[in-house]
């Protein structure tokens, strides 16, 4: 029997999830809060985002889908088109590469292996950018960024986590 429509467009719903979630992220990092320094130093919620989901639901976070975040990053933050899907996608990358070594341990190692992802990706990055820009970025503001993404990393898993037990039990 075929499942009703109702019954596909929530099914769809719960699969873009992931995706749509990271799009929000990706918004709110470009939300102009005027506050002075703050874009220096903002949380880079879209690369937890990708980080998270690519280990506990890679079906439904794609590298296609990467991609398309990382672009779309790029294009509402004024940055280089491609840095961000450039990184975005190596993290991916790195975390389905590793992604059986993390399942099961316990949450303080996962976070010390994004730590360990954060700061490869945003000297990445910073890599990068200045050789695009030909001059060097400002170091500590890339340190300061890392750390508040590093330190905000278990805040926004466990919003990410009630998402996912929330919309996507039955995916």
């Amino acid at each position: 029997m075929r499942p009703s429509l109702l019954r596909r467009l929530d099914t769809f719903a719960r699969q873009v999830t992931p995706f749509a979630l990271t799009v929000v992220l990706v918004l709110c990092n470009v939300v102009p809060l005027r506050i002075p320094g703050l874009e220096a130093v903002a949380p880079s919620l879209p690369l937890i985002s990708v980080f998270y989901w690519s280990l506990y639901r890679p079906d439904l976070m794609p590298a296609a889908a990467v991609i398309a975040i990382g672009l779309l990053q790029d294009t509402v933050s004024g940055a280089i088109i491609g840095i961000s899907a450039a990184i975005f996608i190596l993290v991916h990358a790195a975390v389905c590469a590793q992604r059986r070594f993390f399942l099961g341990k316990p949450f303080v190692i996962v976070w010390l292996g994004f730590a360990l992802i954060a700061v490869a990706a945003f000297c990445l990055g910073w890599m990068l950018t200045s050789m695009i820009v030909a001059t060097l970025i400002e170091v500590p503001a890339l340190l300061a960024r890392t750390a508040v993404t590093i330190g905000c990393f278990p805040a926004v898993a466990w919003l990410l986590l009630r998402c996912q037990v929330a919309l996507l039990r039955s995916v």
